[in-house]
């Protein structure tokens, strides 16, 4: 199926874009990469009547590191992300997920700012956003602001931006050096979709004790969360089989797992179960203490 007929605007700046949005109201979308974007339109589930292109500015590209964290452009392409040193070196987890992305096609050419905006039930990044607490940096015609990833994602594509803000950046705090992750999923094997994700980072004191734990998980439902009740389960005890096994059980209390041709509620449930316990274990076993 094609796409319904649309405008089509290139801005040349973040402020440009921001105008072009105010310009056309509700009926734009704005676009990089396209990979997220570009399906749903071809399934008529998103009809914009204007793309604003924003794949060639440059500022929202690259990756540094600023004042104890890093800043990812929303331009940056999944491939950067899991190929690049400093964050293969500091925020590990995000490399991992970003590796996991589609496929050669679609890592080459999506954005981590489109994945995040678009907001996916099945995306991989939430699961490790979320996971490292992470920032995501707007900008629109009342400035800039910071929206922490448990505020982000809202609903099942739906996030916290608002129609004429563009998303520039994605910041992390950097773990304390020595911290554990993992990033665990159960792919669709025809498009590589998150039937279920979970993303945990873990750090233990010198006695091997839950110092600090945060699990996301994405797929299971129609918008990502962060599984407080396993984490708080967990904090200041060994990281041992049994207590991890416990507190995975815990991970999808309260939340409506999604019923679908890929996957039952109940099979989504017992698969967040067991890659809960597998990705802490792994964060677990990769720490390294004192």
């Amino acid at each position: 199926m094609n796409p319904s007929q649309f405008a089509y605007q290139r801005a040349e700046s973040v402020d440009e874009a921001i105008a072009l949005l105010q310009e056309h109201g509700e009926g734009a979308k704005l676009i990089a990469g396209g990979h997220s974007l570009l399906p749903i339109m071809k399934l008529r589930l998103a009809e914009p009547e204007t793309l604003v292109d924003i794949g060639r500015i440059p500022e929202l590209r690259g990756v540094r590191r600023d004042n104890g964290e890093i800043a990812i452009g929303a331009l940056t392409t999944h491939h950067q992300i899991a190929t690049d040193a400093q964050i293969r070196s500091t925020i590990p987890l995000l490399a991992d997920a970003a590796a996991s992305v589609g496929d050669r096609q679609v890592r080459n050419r999506g954005t981590i700012g489109g994945a995040l905006a678009h907001a996916d039930a099945a995306a991989d990044y939430p699961a490790a956003i979320l996971a490292l607490d992470a920032t995501i940096v707007a900008r629109g015609p009342q400035g800039e602001r910071q929206i922490p990833a448990r505020e982000f994602f809202l609903d099942f594509l739906t996030t916290a931006l608002q129609p004429d803000e563009v998303l520039t950046e994605v910041r992390a705090t950097v773990p304390v050096e020595g911290h554990g992750w993992s990033y665990q999923k159960l792919a669709n094997q025809a498009s590589g979709y998150a039937i279920v994700g979970v993303g945990a980072v873990v750090v233990v004191d010198d006695g091997g004790v839950c110092a600090d734990i945060r699990v996301g998980v994405t797929g299971t439902a129609p918008v990502a969360w962060r599984a407080e009740a396993t984490e708080a389960a967990l904090r200041g005890k060994q990281l041992e089989n049994d207590a991890v096994a416990a507190a995975a059980d815990l991970v999808d209390g309260g939340i409506d797992a999604l019923d679908d041709l890929h996957g039952s509620a109940e099979y989504r449930r017992r698969v967040t179960r067991g890659l809960t316990r597998r990705a802490i274990l792994e964060a677990a076993g990769r720490t390294r203490r004192g």
